[in-house]
């Protein structure tokens, strides 16, 4: 079921979810967002991590597709490393 409320904006830029929304979609004290705005339209998703076995799925993924490539353990330290440098 779609939740629909109103809110305004403080003078120092602030949105309060409404209560019955916030609890339809689980939301915590904390909770972090991504904000996209177009025209009128402004969006808040909702940033999760990932649940632990989601992640090591994930790493295996990214694991495998860096061996096809020919991408070293090396060669992402030294990513790291130039990266770092530029700071």
């Amino acid at each position: 079921m779609l939740n629909v409320g109103t809110t305004k904006l403080s003078s120092k830029g602030q949105v309060v979810i409404p209560e019955d929304v916030r609890k339809e979609l689980g939301l915590e004290p904390g909770a972090q967002f991504v904000v996209m705005g177009e025209g009128d339209l402004v969006i808040l998703k909702k940033i999760e991590a990932p649940d632990r076995s989601e992640f090591l799925a994930l790493a295996k993924k990214v694991r495998s597709q860096a061996r096809k490539a020919g991408v070293k353990r090396s060669d992402v330290k030294n990513a790291v490393r130039k990266v770092r440098r530029r700071g």
